[in-house]
């Protein structure tokens, strides 16, 4: 499953229940605001993790709207519950530790969005070979 950093977003939300686990229902009846202003339903909360190379991140409070496109993570949610940073580049972010500055993963943009998934992170040493080999042609 995809799931897409949004640097607006206030809430981790996923359309698919499948992707929580310990999920319950929702209880309230606050409904999730999209860009055009138009409420969905909340219909579960539940929690997730992202398994990529070298490093678990958490995704708690995950509301499951079955009519959002996407699944998105709050990108200042995540900062805190994995105590990592993005960088942002043109075609590419980097997920690095807040303590050590060591990078943890990289993905690329994906129809022009940033995407976390399996299939764009990359391991560690391939993006350090990758760094390496984009310096050295740069001389």
């Amino acid at each position: 499953m995809d799931w897409f950093p949004d640097t607006s977003a206030n809430q981790h939300v996923t359309p698919d229940l499948a992707n929580l686990t310990g999920s319950k229902p929702y209880l309230s009846n606050d409904h999730f605001h999209v860009s055009d202003g138009k409420g969905l339903f909340i219909f579960n909360i539940g929690h997730t993790k992202l398994h990529p190379p070298k490093q678990t991140f958490t995704l708690p409070n995950v509301l499951h709207v079955p009519h959002i496109q996407k699944s998105l993570f709050s990108v200042q949610k995540f900062f805190l519950n994995n105590n990592i940073y993005f960088e942002f580049h043109s075609f590419v972010f980097y997920i690095k530790d807040v303590n050590t500055n060591a990078l943890i993963l990289s993905g690329q943009s994906k129809d022009g969005l940033y995407v976390l998934s399996e299939s764009s992170a990359m391991l560690i040493s391939q993006v350090y070979w990758s760094l390496c080999i984009s310096t050295s042609a740069d001389l």
